[in-house]
Formats: C-alpha cells, sequence, structure tokens
C-alpha cells in the first residue's frame, strides 16, 4: 500500500517533468552545439520574417498611396506622386 501511494507520486511527479519539458531544456543548456544551432535558426527565421513582412507592408502602403494620387487633391497628390516615382525607380 505504501509503495503503491510512492509510485502514484513518482508518476505525477514524472508527468510534470515531462509536461515542461526538463529533459530537453537541461540537454540544450548542457549542449553548446545545440544553443548555436538553436540560436541561428531563430535568427534566420527572424530575418527572414521581418523582410517578408516589411515587403508586403511596403506593398499595401504603396498601393493605397497610388489609389490617393487618383483622387487628384491639389497638394498631397502631388506630394505623393513624388514618392511613388521615387519607390518605382529604387525597385
Amino acid at each position: 500500500m505504501f509503495n503503491k501511494k510512492i509510485n502514484e507520486k513518482i508518476d505525477k511527479i514524472n508527468e510534470k517533468l515531462d509536461k515542461s519539458r526538463i529533459v530537453e531544456i537541461s540537454y540544450v543548456i548542457g549542449n553548446k552545439k545545440e544553443i548555436i544551432k538553436r540560436n541561428l535558426l531563430a535568427g534566420i527565421s527572424r530575418g527572414v520574417g521581418i523582410g517578408i513582412g516589411i515587403t508586403i507592408i511596403s506593398a499595401i502602403l504603396v498601393y493605397f498611396l497610388q489609389k490617393l494620387i487618383r483622387l487628384n487633391i491639389p497638394v498631397l497628390g502631388d506630394y505623393i506622386s513624388d514618392i511613388v516615382t521615387i519607390v518605382q525607380k529604387k525597385l
């Protein structure tokens, strides 16, 4: 009976450790190559994500600026058309 309770407690502790991924974290902390590999992949992922995000946001901004030019607002239209022209020359 006493052994059964201890085994149940050990099983519960084991489940909690599995859920908290302590084993994986301790492996990463102990292995320098694993740390470098994970950080390198994280950095590449962030860089690619930022590049794609900026490209999409810039394209949307240029699209709306072109729509705004077509409204022919006197002062604003000239200013925005200059911006769009500069952006298109850079691409």
